[in-house]
Parts: C-alpha cells; structure tokens; sequence
C-alpha cells in the first residue's frame, strides 16, 4: 500500500493546511484518515491519502453500491428506491439543460443506469468507469462500450458532461477537470453532484458523517470552494440544486457509523432537520448538484 501527501491545496495552491477531523474508514479497512483544511481558500481534502494503484482496494466491498448494485440490507433497498426517482429528475435536469438533447458524456458512470435512462430518452450516450466490474456490468446494460479513462474516446464534442458524485473520488483533480472542459461543445454545460460539508448533517454527525467516505473521498467540496474551483477553471455557475434524498441516506448510513446499526427514525429525522436547515441557510443541502457552462 503507498501513500502520497499533497503539499499545495488543489483549489488555491497555497501550502498553509491545519487538521480538520480524523475519520475511519468504516467501509473496508478501518484505517484513520486525516481531512486537511486550506487556511487561505478553506478547502478540505484527504491527506495523505492512497496513491491511484493503491486506492482500488479500498472500492473492495460489496457495500459500495455504485459500483455493485447490490441489493442486500435495508439501506441499500432504500437506495435502490431511492435511485429510480433520482434518475428520473436527472434526465430531466439535463433535457432542461439542453432541451434539443444531442451527446451526453457522463464521467464515472458506475454501472450505467443513467446513462441507460438518457439513452431511452434519445440522447447519444458515452461512458467512462475505471472499475472494472462496474464498467462490465454498465456496458451490458446500455449495450456499448464504456471506455476506461478519457484516452479511449473518439476525438468528439458533447452539449452535456456529468460527473454524479464522482469529482471528489479523482486524484489527478484539476487535470481531468481541464480535459473534461475541453471536450464540451462552445455553448456545453458541465454537471457536478457532491456531498456538502457544510450541511446540517455534516456539522452534526462529525467524524461520523457518511459522506467523508474517506478515503475515497478525496476532495470535501462546500459552496464556497465548489464556486472559486469553477472559477478557476474559467467556468460560470449557473445554478445550484439540492439532492434532498440524500440526507436521508447518508443520515442512515451514518447513524450505523456512529451507533453501530441502522437506526431509521432517527435517520429520518435528522434527514428532515438538515433539509429544512438548509432551505432556511443558503441551500446547504447534504449533497448539491452544480450546473455551469462556458465564460
């Protein structure tokens, strides 16, 4: 197993970093993680963390969901349920987006039931997943090819790329944001889904919040340092949406954290509490989705 330390924040670039939180991975290796905070721009991140040929052993778990489709256990049979309604607003979110529909390119695709709904729905669709067992699983089911990184795609613009809680899982951070950008046609929109760290249940729940996820999670994004990375990459955000199932969700898994089982009444109430917190505090949802295009 190697690990790697960043000295400069992805975001800003400077090299002024203090302790955060100290987090377990409770999903595969039990190990602690530290989440750094940049003291200029405020952005979290991992460090150190697991260097790119060392991370998939830590995607090694039949509870990691978006990458098995397993249906075993209360929680992952909500989010089962949970996924269908989900994939449903999405489509339309991007017809919205683009109504005249055209190419989507949706990096870090899964097991492909987006891309499926998006194909139903008239949209040319590609694909790009590194897991292997995903990829296979989501070629089957759209009935194409899924290539493995952007290398493997023809040489081709999209109207829509969408990355679904997949941003804070990249190491190569800025690289591939550049790369993905390059490939949106003049008047393209880029889709960004990620976990909030400065939710109601983020704030709550601590060292236990599900959505660390570390360390898979690499990147711990907020409005705040979602906003100055699209500006970086010369991108204007054009709005920000909430993903009100998720709190539920990660109240659920992170209620299992904390007390070692899944609790459900608490998991909905404090699901509630953090969606009515943020429709009164900025629109700090659980997870946001943030829809920029072009400067």
């Amino acid at each position: 197993m190697s690990y790697e330390r960043l000295n400069n924040c992805p975001v800003c670039g400077k090299e002024e970093f203090k302790n955060f939180l100290v987090v377990t991975d409770n999903s595969v290796s039990k190990e602690s993680f530290v989440i750094v905070e940049c003291e200029n721009c405020t952005f979290k991140f991992t460090n150190p963390r697991p260097d790119e040929e060392s991370i998939g052993s830590y995607y090694e778990s039949e509870d990691y969901i978006s990458h098995t489709n397993t249906k075993t256990g209360i929680i992952n049979r909500a989010y089962h349920v949970v996924r269908s309604i989900t994939t449903k607003q999405k489509v339309e979110l991007i017809n919205r987006c683009s109504p005249g529909k055209g190419a989507i390119l949706d990096y870090g695709c899964g097991t492909g039931v987006f891309l499926t709904a998006c194909k139903k729905d008239g949209w040319q669709v590609r694909g790009v997943e590194p897991s292997t067992r995903a990829r296979e699983q989501a070629a089957e089911t759209i009935g194409q090819t899924i290539a493995t990184n952007l290398s493997e795609l023809p040489d081709e613009k999209y109207q829509l790329i969408t990355l679904w809680h997949v941003l804070e899982h990249i190491h190569q951070l800025n690289e591939t944001i550049k790369e993905l950008i390059s490939h949106l046609t003049d008047d393209g929109t880029l889709i960004i889904a990620v976990p909030n760290a400065d939710s109601h249940d983020a704030k709550q729940y601590k060292e236990n919040w599900a959505a660390y996820d570390v360390p898979r999670h690499l990147y711990h994004f907020t409005q705040q340092t979602m906003k100055r990375f699209l500006k970086k990459h010369k991108m204007t955000l054009q709005e920000v949406l909430p993903m009100k199932f998720d709190a539920y969700y990660v109240s659920m898994l992170s209620e299992k954290h904390k007390e070692g089982k899944t609790k459900m009444i608490s998991s909905v109430v404090n699901g509630f509490k953090s969606n009515n917190y943020a429709e009164k505090n900025g629109n700090d949802y659980s997870s946001l989705i943030y829809v920029a295009k072009r400067k």
